[in-house]
């Protein structure tokens, strides 16, 4: 069935007068629309018209229609932007991602109880919520639509050290020594506790009038699990000769605490992994802890590395282990530094007591690294246990 001929309405003389000037016009928009009216207007067709300017039937027949609605208005421009916003999350799956913030993402089979951005879209993706996987921005936006807001905080620290800058520098020579060794490692060692009961600061998603809430955590008299897990970590990092940079965590809990004696059983395991990679030395990079954190500055640990790095360049087997000591309070220059605080939060469980066989395993997961059997703190001498037990009594 044929279309009913269309023409344009009867021209004004001031509608005709304008379009004929729109005839000189330099914008090809404007040309061409006056020419389809006036011809219109002629009683040419649209079949006639449209092979004349190079448009469509459909678009010819719509510039008229629309010029009897709006008249001269056609021969202005219009936003071509789609004036209907479509949403990835209508209002029921905008609630249904509201309801999924208010549960853990170990309940969908996540290592962490802590939501990104990123990790909603996955699951929210997972669950159906979107036919396809969103971009982190658009959960974003989703929430930020319902009022939901991302809360952070910031703090700023500096070092008092005097000899920041000279400490600093060796740092960063280190790190260019190891670049340029392929057969060289860098270690960047620490020690951290990993708490039972203290929480770390969260950042998460969350509705002002259902906060998540961290609950603060009670051991009970006969729970046989300490209150803290000490763990040794070092960040082995080192380049291949296509100059390409590896990176992994190397981990050993402490049955106790980490005394000079612990810390020197954990260099000798760092030197037998380090030499199984085929290095030949590791340049340390820690703080200066001393006792009970690690005790780094020891002169137990001290005459242990001196006496370890002598054997090695006399009988030419082994690893040698090169220290740099950071400056004071400098957290910022250990790169295994954020590695804890981003573990922390990973394993924080807000409303359940982990048994520290379980906090360990979670440790060990997040960094992809194998549970190994724990450093033992030596036991205390003969005359501390006694005071101890005086003090019992």
């Amino acid at each position: 069935m044929e279309r009913e001929p269309l023409y344009v309405r009867g021209l004004t003389n001031a509608e005709r007068g304008a379009l004929e000037a729109a005839l000189r016009s330099s914008d090809a928009f404007v040309l061409r629309r006056a020419q389809i009216l006036l011809a219109s207007a002629r009683g040419e067709g649209v079949s006639q018209l449209a092979p004349l300017v190079g448009y469509s039937t459909q678009a010819v027949r719509q510039i008229i229609h629309a010029f009897d609605a709006r008249g001269l208005a056609v021969l202005a421009r219009s936003s071509s932007r789609n004036h209907t916003l479509y949403y990835a999350f209508d209002t029921a799956g905008a609630e249904a991602l509201r309801a999924l913030l208010h549960k853990s993402p170990r309940t969908f089979g996540k290592e962490t109880s802590v939501w990104t951005l990123a990790l909603v879209a996955e699951v929210a993706h997972a669950q159906g919520l979107t036919a396809w996987r969103v971009s982190h921005e658009t959960i974003r936006a989703t929430l930020a639509r319902m009022g939901v807001r991302w809360l952070r905080a910031k703090h700023w620290i500096t070092s008092p050290d005097p000899e920041y800058v000279r400490k600093k520098a060796r740092r960063d020579r280190l790190i260019r020594l190891a670049e340029r060794h392929p057969d060289w490692l860098l270690g960047f060692e620490d020690e951290v506790w990993f708490s039972r009961l203290a929480q770390p600061s969260l950042q998460v998603w969350q509705d002002e009038d259902q906060a998540i809430r961290l609950v603060e955590q009670t051991v009970a008299p006969d729970d046989p699990d300490p209150k803290a897990l000490a763990c040794y970590g070092l960040l082995a990092r080192y380049w291949t000769p296509t100059h390409r940079r590896a990176e992994a965590m190397w981990l050993r809990f402490v049955d106790g605490r980490p005394v000079s004696a612990v810390t020197i059983d954990f260099l000798r395991w760092c030197a037998e992994q380090a030499a199984a990679l085929g290095k030949r030395a590791v340049l340390l990079i820690w703080d200066n802890a001393g006792y009970p954190l690690g005790a780094h500055v020891s002169r137990i640990v001290r005459d242990w590395l001196r006496a370890s790095n002598r054997q090695v360049k006399q009988t030419g087997q082994g690893v040698r282990l090169l220290v740099s000591c950071l400056p004071v309070k400098s957290p910022w220059l250990n790169a295994i530094e954020p590695k804890w605080m981003h573990a922390k939060k990973r394993v924080a469980e807000p409303d359940r007591l982990l048994p520290a066989a379980e906090l360990a395993d979670r440790v060990c997961a997040t960094f992809a690294c194998p549970h190994h059997t724990h450093l033992v703190s030596p036991a205390p001498p003969a005359k501390t246990r006694k005071s101890a037990a005086k003090k019992a009594a």
